[in-house]
């Protein structure tokens, strides 16, 4: 698995967790519904910017996202 899929696998979990749609998430973070899909399915390298975009409307740690050893 490619460290794009694992992260996106991440982003994935904790969108779930929080009982999001990939729209819901999209909406909260300003990022497009599309590069939420292509993000989670490891399709797309993310910049430090949407990173932290992510963390905040997940309301999570930066780290969190990249603890792949879940």
């Amino acid at each position: 698995m490619s460290i794009q899929e694992k992260f996106g696998s991440k982003v994935r979990y904790y969108r779930l967790f929080r009982k999001y749609s990939q729209e819901d998430l999209a909406l909260i973070s300003g990022l497009h519904r599309t590069y939420i899909s292509e993000l989670e399915r490891g399709q797309r390298n993310i910049t430090l910017e949407n990173i932290n975009k992510l963390s905040k409307s997940l309301n999570i740690r930066i780290m969190d996202l990249f603890d792949f050893e879940m």
